[in-house]
């Protein structure tokens, strides 16, 4: 089992933490991610910290598709892989109609087929062994609707990729789960329980990789699954750290009715904790929808406590399928320390 570290969004500042990053690379971590929603973008913090390591991989977790066309992505993944030398891995996913909608403008549609074409496009556009061409349900190159000037031809990169780049996608969904086992090199889960992961996801997955047509599929494929980690002698202060972040995605990232995450903690058993963390949140009583979030859903979600909890607590980690610890860790002691029991 490898480590990371997951950054999550950077919020201004002071700017982010370069000395724990590269603390993190010396002590064997495999790879950094970093997020975007409608703040900071991934790439641009991605490469600043790539331009000031060695070794260790950067990671998008992830690139927001409704953002950025599938040729755009495709040249900024091979413009990053290259100059790092091959360390950037691709992380994608749809955001969720708010944002699409909200923030980028522009249509969420049908998460399936849009996310198939455009990890198809994006491949195409990288492999280089002739010039784009797809005309899809949502994508068309060339452009050639009413509105195009006709002037549009079939390109290739002008770049030539030396590294390979891999694609991670972001999923919690039934169906998306089994699309990205079929079409993408990884998968990047958020809320991950190892207890429940082989029940919830093993099947989906299974499918995905029968899908895929590539035999060997499961045993290359990557699982990165982030999660907040705590030392700590007082374990109720750590779960209080962690519940506003459950409680924000479970209770207010989305609508009633076409929330992902609330529809996870259904799934996971926690149906009745789910209904009412949402209520509350869109409410308006965001603390009471904190304190409504159970202790064993933190306990289950995160790697929090005592050097020994921890030690204890790594090794459902170890029996599940995750190949990728991606810390949210906040302070050294817990970088080091999960280090020396991992590593």
């Amino acid at each position: 089992m490898k480590l990371a570290i997951n950054i999550g969004y950077w919020a201004g500042g002071s700017g982010t933490d370069l000395g724990f990053i590269q603390e993190a690379e010396e002590l064997g971590y495999s790879s950094v991610w970093a997020a975007e929603a409608w703040g900071s973008d991934a790439v641009t913090v991605l490469t600043w910290i790539a331009a000031r390591t060695e070794k260790i991989k950067v990671g998008a977790a992830i690139l927001q598709m409704p953002a950025r066309t599938p040729a755009m992505t495709a040249m900024t993944a091979v413009t990053l892989n290259e100059l790092s030398g091959g360390r950037f891995l691709l992380g994608l996913g749809l955001s969720g109609p708010q944002v699409a909608e909200g923030w980028h403008g522009v249509a969420y549609g049908k998460p399936l087929g849009r996310t198939r074409e455009y990890v198809s496009i994006v491949r195409t556009a990288v492999a280089r062994k002739h010039p784009l061409i797809h005309q899809g349900t949502h994508y068309e190159i060339p452009y050639r609707k009413d509105d195009a000037t006709g002037l549009g031809k079939p390109l290739k990169l002008m770049t030539h990729p030396k590294h390979p780049v891999d694609i991670y996608l972001a999923a919690i969904g039934p169906k998306n789960v089994t699309l990205t086992a079929e079409i993408a090199d990884g998968w990047l889960p958020i809320f991950y329980s190892p207890e429940r992961a082989g029940e919830v996801y093993g099947p989906l997955l299974a499918a995905g990789f029968a899908e895929s047509g590539e035999e060997t599929k499961s045993q290359r494929f990557e699982t990165v699954a982030s999660l907040q980690a705590i030392l700590t002698d007082d374990l109720e202060s750590a779960r209080l750290r962690v519940k506003p972040m459950l409680a924000l995605y479970i209770g207010g990232m989305g609508a009633r009715g076409k929330n992902f995450y609330n529809d996870l903690a259904c799934r996971y058993g926690y149906e009745e904790a789910a209904a009412e963390i949402q209520d509350l949140y869109l409410d308006g009583k965001k603390m009471e929808a904190t304190m409504a979030v159970p202790d064993s859903l933190v306990d289950e979600l995160s790697l929090i406590g005592s050097r020994e909890m921890i030690r204890d607590r790594l090794e459902a980690w170890r029996e599940s399928s995750a190949t990728t610890l991606a810390l949210m860790p906040t302070d050294s002691d817990t970088l080091r320390t999960v280090a020396e029991l991992v590593l």
